[in-house]
């Protein structure tokens, strides 16, 4: 294991959610549906060991000297060696054997009070899951064989917002500068300084990013590339480059992320030029704050979409009446748009959170008909995102890092386990079946077992993409965050090892 992912475990701070973006504004998110903590509660929360989890060794940018750190100090892009004994299965198909899988919950009348597993070989070829066999049962002969010595196989995590394109990560350690007064506006001059010092080397730290990400689990990932007139198409080109290097063990979609304002910069033009370059996904950001016109700025992200065939992933920061009005006019612009339709992503969008119990489920309605997804880091606050209320409304909602460590926040930790450990927190879920359900936010709805305790997850046939946690359950794994020992990506170990059968 690298140096830099070792010296997580030895450096403990608060977890801080999210890196707001927004304006000052952006840490008052209204109250939800749900009672309300009281902030006794959440400082609590704050400072509670399931939220104080270990943080990586990252850094800021000191005036050009991270380059002169030592280089056992910088986190690896290349897979881990592993420890004395373990094996890195190479062969395209193979067995794994002793994998701990769930069958079903356990029940005292109708109440789950625990979770059934069992030991299981799984057949991997080409990719995939060609087989479950069951403990005892004859395997195939002649097929190599490894050993998973009882650890429980998790769905892969999916990190689905991040900007792997600009980060601290892998530099020497330095705070971002105050925040006290400062507006996006303000954040923004920041930025048009510091990108050149980026630009250089953010392939190489992007490369490090995957490899954290790696040994959090995760192998899927939807990451924001800047495009602005300071870095040009250079972000995305250095960013492309690290994930074809990448292309075996990782899955990335890009946003291509207009992040000093779609018509504040006036990079229509180099925006429409993003999206030829494969990127999937056309990027906004708070339309009225930073743009000053909302339903310009909206319209002109949602005709890039229209014209190239792509959908759209909005950071939408602000948390006044100007949010819940461009929340509105997005609902009604894919409405009146059919190929828009399951092909819009909300990231952050605390106006949500400012919605009364009416309007919020109506528009938690109109978001579902129209397959509106929101991305959200969980973020803590004087107020509690409505995600659960979203979810019963049938809202996809998903989660990720934002920053791991920039200019904007230090906290990040590329840990989706973590972020369903938050969401248990916060929405109340201490028991096996909620623990349990909170799994979904972190692996993109994908969970062993059904709400009736039937196993969904894996079966023939599915991608081998799953982590290796020393666990019993989803619900403890949720509630106790263990250290990933192994991930798996269509079937190639990109972290970690396994033991010889």
């Amino acid at each position: 294991m690298p140096l830099a992912i070792a010296n997580i475990a030895k450096y403990r701070c608060q977890i801080a959610g999210m890196a707001l973006k927004g304006d000052s504004n952006d840490h008052k998110e209204a109250a939800t549906m749900e009672p309300a903590y009281p902030q006794s509660r959440r400082s609590f929360i704050g400072r509670s060991g399931g939220l104080a989890t270990a943080c990586a060794v990252m850094a800021g940018l000191p005036g050009g000297a991270a380059k002169a750190q030592p280089a056992a100090a910088r986190p690896a892009s290349a897979k881990p060696a592993t420890e004395a004994g373990k094996r890195v299965p190479s062969e395209q198909h193979y067995l794994l054997s002793n994998v701990r899988l769930e069958e079903g919950f356990v029940y005292d009348s109708d109440v789950v009070t625990g979770t059934r597993s069992g030991l299981h070989t799984l057949e991997i070829k080409a990719g995939k899951i060609a087989a479950i066999h069951a403990a005892g049962a004859a395997l195939p002969a002649g097929v190599p064989s490894y050993q998973a010595n009882g650890q429980l196989a998790l769905p892969a995590m999916r990190d689905m917002h991040i900007h792997l394109d600009k980060t601290f990560y892998g530099r020497a350690w330095q705070a971002p500068l105050p925040r006290q007064g400062k507006t996006i506006l303000d954040m923004i001059a920041r930025e048009e300084k510091l990108i050149p010092q980026l630009l250089p080397d953010s392939q190489e730290h992007a490369e490090q990013l995957i490899a954290l990400l790696h040994s959090k689990g995760t192998t899927v990932a939807r990451s924001h590339c800047n495009i602005d007139p300071v870095s040009g198409l250079k972000s995305l080109e250095n960013l492309k480059r690290a994930l074809e290097n990448h292309r075996d063990d990782f899955s990335c979609e890009i946003v291509a992320f207009p992040q000093h304002g779609l018509l504040l910069s006036n990079v229509d033009k180099l925006m429409r030029e993003a999206m030829s370059m494969g990127v999937a996904y056309v990027g906004g950001l708070d339309p009225t704050n930073v743009d000053g016109a909302m339903e310009r700025s909206l319209d002109a992200m949602f005709q890039i979409a229209l014209d190239t065939g792509t959908g759209v992933d909005i950071h939408l920061h602000e948390s006044s009446p100007a949010g819940v009005a461009a929340i509105q006019y997005m609902i009604a612009t894919v409405e009146k748009n059919p190929a828009l339709r399951g092909k819009v992503t909300i990231s952050h969008g605390f106006a949500l959170a400012t919605m009364a119990p009416g309007a919020l489920d109506e528009a938690a309605t109109r978001m579902a008909a129209q397959g509106i997804s929101v991305a959200s880091t969980v973020p803590l606050g004087a107020s509690t995102m409505p995600l659960p209320q979203l979810s019963a409304k049938g809202v996809f909602v998903m989660t990720g890092t934002d920053s791991v460590t920039d200019h904007w926040s230090p906290f990040g930790r590329a840990d989706m386990l973590e972020k369903a450990n938050l969401y248990a927190q916060l929405y109340r879920g201490s028991d096996e079946f909620r623990l349990s359900r909170a799994l979904a936010i972190a692996t993109g709805g994908v969970l062993p077992l059904t709400d009736k305790g039937e196993r969904s997850w894996p079966k023939a046939g599915d991608d081998a993409d799953f982590t290796l946690v020393p666990a019993s359950c989803s619900a403890e794994a949720v509630a106790r965050l263990p250290e990933r020992s192994a991930t798996f990506h269509r079937g190639r170990m990109v972290f970690g090892g396994v033991g010889a059968a």
